[in-house]
């Protein structure tokens, strides 16, 4: 693995535009592709287990989907993802089991330079993402660098989580605010 690699993992500063990460960008378009052509859910299941780094037993991820890598994302089992996902990747996506994510979600681990120079230059880090067990995402969510989403949370539609939200709460807007706490789950 390269520094700059290495460096995008370790959620440090890292120039994005590089040649080992090129392959890597290449590898994923490829996939994309042959998962956003398949033409059924077995098909879309062997591509899919080729492209992401873990998938957990009776994913379902309708297409269009796309990511930068698809190595750095874990989906867990029983998870759901709707149409038009987008999962940026420069550092780890980790989804939890039973999560529903609805279309037009955006999980963006990379943020920018706010130095013009620097941002011209290529300059860019990533922070993970984690999205934790029975977790539903409205649709067009768009969850940002660095945030956890705790299980049993419900994120409204449109809304952008910015800052961590905690296990059993209902959280709306942009930027994403706690509304009220949700019942814990049942046992059954």
């Amino acid at each position: 693995m390269g520094v700059n690699k290495e460096r995008m993992l370790a959620g440090e500063w890292y120039i994005a535009d590089d040649e080992e990460l090129g392959a890597d960008t290449r590898r994923r378009e490829e996939l994309c592709r042959a998962f956003n052509s398949a033409t059924g859910p077995e098909q879309r299941g062997i591509v899919l287990r080729d492209l992401l780094g873990s998938v957990g037993d009776q994913v379902r991820v309708r297409p269009p989907f796309q990511c930068d890598y698809g190595t750095y994302i874990t989906i867990g089992p029983r998870t759901f993802v709707n149409f038009n996902a987008v999962f940026l990747d420069a550092a780890p996506i980790t989804i939890g089991a039973d999560v529903q994510i609805g279309p037009n979600v955006q999980l963006l681990t990379p943020t920018h330079e706010l130095d013009p120079d620097r941002r011209r230059a290529g300059w860019e880090r990533a922070l993970p993402i984690t999205i934790g067990d029975n977790v539903w995402l409205g649709g067009g969510a768009i969850v940002c660098p660095g945030v956890t989403i705790g299980a049993n949370t419900v994120v409204g539609a449109g809304s952008v989580v910015t800052k961590d939200l905690p296990p059993s709460v209902l959280a709306v807007g942009n930027p994403a605010r706690i509304l009220r706490p949700l019942p814990p789950p049942s046992e059954a």
